[in-house]
């Protein structure tokens, strides 16, 4: 009998002892079907905030770097009192960036506040108020969906005009075209010239998709007089991106006066650092609960063992007259795994069948994504967990004495 003769011949087996005996075979999957549907919403939860997080983090390029104050992860009291000493990032750094720097295709000074936002009746409750140049749509890498970003002479003339997000749009004007509409900031009329495409995400108070952009001049007439600013400079190439952080390092040292060996009086910034934090945290998340959702299949392939000891020992002279009649140990250890397996699969599938709806649900409360992948996953660590509890009690039907199973009784 060659293998896959005796793969069917299993099959078979399994399926009738699975008929036979529904209600242990049941109660024997439920431990499964809890750890699958753990393991497969833990995954769920996982990968959406994954997919979420790079969605936002896409529009802070790669090829830009960010001057600011204080550095994005500050890990000490230390360097925190020390960041605190540097000063404040001003329009003259910016300025000597621009005329200094070779490796720069764009330079874009950013000052930010958030406040209500309204047109007509209608209002949000609270959005990020961004003033700038022309040259943030490309350290931004925004792209419009309606109307136009602000031109060179719109981001330096005394025009009250303004770009909005995509969301910000749909609440303020529902179907209605926002472009040449007037919305009020602080008691100020702003006129709608673009709308950014929709770009998706869970920064706060809703990120670009719920932003106003105003001219840098108009922001410090309205909303901010003396703001704090940081500077998006966008490298020419990502290949130079190391010597232009080097290029920017020296132009702003110079301008500042720092004396060598002195340590830098601001920050230069980079997606890589927000990538390394994140890829931290979600690796402790996804190893604390992968051992929540390992410790409960684990309850649950202890419960499959069990039972399948519980078979082995009902089904001592079946064992007995098979092995009487030429089976082979193999062939009786291939037919209780596959039953073990069988039955792990089904709670697999019943799992998945939980999870789905159960994800529609919590996509209401956090990024949630059921991939085929995961699904794969969840039914490869079904029948994993079946192969490995039902080894021993297999194990033990193939040891089994052909003339001690057949004088059981």
């Amino acid at each position: 009998m060659n293998f896959f003769t005796e793969l069917r011949e299993g099959l078979a087996i399994s399926w009738s002892a699975i008929r036979a005996n529904k209600l242990r075979s049941v109660l024997t999957t439920l431990g499964i079907v809890i750890g699958i549907v753990t393991v497969t919403l833990m995954g769920t939860a996982i990968q959406g905030l994954n997919n979420s997080f790079m969605n936002s983090v896409s529009s802070i390029g790669a090829d830009v770097l960010y001057v600011e104050r204080y550095g994005w992860f500050i890990n000490s009291h230390e360097a925190w009192m020390n960041a605190m000493k540097n000063p404040n990032i001003t329009l003259a750094d910016v300025a000597a960036l621009q005329r200094q720097m070779k490796l720069a295709s764009a330079i874009a000074p950013v000052a930010s506040d958030s406040d209500q936002v309204k047109y007509q009746k209608r209002n949000s409750s609270s959005s990020p108020i961004l003033g700038t140049t022309e040259d943030y749509q490309y350290t931004g890498g925004l792209v419009m969906a309606r109307g136009h970003f602000l031109t060179s002479a719109e981001a330096n003339g005394g025009r009250p005009v303004c770009v909005i997000g995509a969301d910000l749009a749909t609440n303020l004007f529902l179907n209605a075209n926002p472009i040449g509409e007037k919305i009020m900031i602080e008691k100020h009329e702003f006129e709608v010239i673009g709308v950014l495409d929709k770009q998706g995400g869970f920064a706060e108070e809703g990120g670009a998709d719920n932003e106003v952009i105003l001219p840098l001049p108009q922001f410090i007439r309205h909303i901010w007089s003396n703001p704090p600013y940081s500077i998006q400079v966008k490298v020419a190439g990502l290949a130079d991106l190391d010597d232009a952080k080097e290029e920017l390092r020296v132009v702003l040292r110079r301008y500042r006066h720092l004396a060598p060996g002195a340590p830098d009086n601001f920050s230069i910034n980079q997606q890589d650092q927000i990538l390394d934090m994140f890829h931290k945290v979600a690796g402790t998340i996804a190893g604390i609960g992968l051992f929540i959702t390992g410790l409960s299949l684990f309850v649950g392939g202890i419960g499959i063992m069990n039972i399948m000891f519980v078979s082995v020992a009902e089904r001592t002279r079946e064992i007995g007259v098979r092995k009487a009649i030429g089976a082979k140990n193999r062939t009786i250890l291939l037919q209780f795994i596959i039953e073990a397996a069988c039955i792990c699969l089904i709670g697999g599938v019943i799992a998945l069948l939980i999870a789905w709806p159960a994800t529609l649900l919590l996509q209401n409360i956090m990024p949630a994504t059921l991939s085929l992948r995961i699904m794969g996953i969840a039914l490869l660590v079904s029948a994993l967990t079946g192969i490995l509890s039902g080894f021993f009690p297999a194990w033990r039907a193939a040891r089994m004495n052909t003339v001690d199973a057949l004088r059981n009784e």
